[in-house]
């Protein structure tokens, strides 16, 4: 009987997993592979989503992390998708502060024995974040280091904003923590398929387990524009915003333009990106400790 392997993309907020997925399905079409998606949301919206391919068959988990609140509904959807589809592999792209190894529990439900193997746990660590990453609460490092620890392939990247010493210095802090899973170096999360498939994975260890919500204090925020916002005051919004927030993303338009963009913000980067279709306009807030309340009223503020 052929196995269905199984692909768990792992990292923190802003790391760059929907774009190596994409990296990662654009190849396996190329090679004529049939594949699923599982996407798992801390919030009760999903944006990633729309960068899946629509011939993709996806499953979506939200508003929970599928490691701890929602892991039971993570086997009803793999068990749904082996029985609806004939796969070649399935991709699991987790929350960014979804414990890799509670989510591999999951994927080894007696349930799938016979029917999955999980090829890999792949780590995607964004640079910057790994070098700040002292700035983060002492749970949130332990999540940070534990992805690394447990990964089978680790991509360390957003390279290119990095000296040849801070290379050198981050490789041999991620090869302390993990000797003996592949490291890889990458710009835009571009790595050769063939690279991240490996045929063994790496024996794992006990962790410290850590619930997204009563460890981690890690929260969303969902908020939905009525009409187009002011650019400045939203630029101005995100200069003033506490460091707790660590991710946003969703789709905004401005009421200078017509134009409906793509945000998505990690790290203190915004990034703006022209979307062709005009799309409910929501952002979805990923922190530590959020004042839902709070940010109600400052997004408010900012409606034309």
């Amino acid at each position: 009987m052929k196995q269905v392997e199984v692909y768990i993309l792992s990292g923190f907020l802003g790391a760059g997993k929907t774009t190596l997925l994409q990296n990662i399905l654009s190849e396996e079409q190329q090679n004529h592979r049939k594949i699923a998606v599982v996407m798992n949301e801390l919030g009760e919206v999903s944006i990633d989503s729309n960068m899946i391919p629509e011939e993709t068959p996806l499953k979506e988990l939200l508003n929970g992390c599928v490691c701890c609140t929602i892991q039971g509904q993570l086997e009803v959807q793999l068990e749904n998708m082996l029985r609806e589809y004939d796969l070649d592999a399935i991709y699991i792209e987790t929350t960014g502060v979804a414990h890799p190894i509670e989510v591999l529990d999951a994927c080894l439900s007696p349930l799938f024995a016979e029917k999955l193997e999980v090829k890999a746990i792949l780590t995607i660590v964004d640079a910057n974040r790994w070098q700040n990453r002292t700035g983060l609460s002492i749970q949130l490092r332990k999540l940070l280091i534990e992805q690394v620890e447990h990964a089978d392939v680790v991509l360390l990247n957003k390279v290119d904003s990095l000296s040849e010493s801070e290379k050198a210095k981050i490789v041999s802090e991620i090869q302390s923590i993990n000797p003996t899973g592949k490291l890889f170096m990458t710009e835009f999360a571009r790595i050769p398929l063939s690279s991240i498939q490996i045929n063994k994975m790496n024996k794992k260890q006990q962790h410290e387990q850590a619930h997204v919500h009563n460890h981690l204090h890690l929260r969303s925020y969902v908020h939905t524009f009525a009409n187009p916002i002011d650019l400045e005051k939203f630029e101005d919004f995100l200069r003033e915003m506490p460091d707790t927030i660590f991710r946003i993303k969703g789709y905004i338009r401005f009421s200078h333009s017509k134009e409906s963009f793509l945000f998505q913000y990690s790290y203190g980067m915004p990034l703006y990106m022209k979307e062709p279709v005009n799309r409910k306009q929501t952002l979805v807030f990923i922190g530590e400790n959020l004042d839902h309340s709070m940010l109600q009223k400052q997004l408010d503020t900012l409606v034309m």
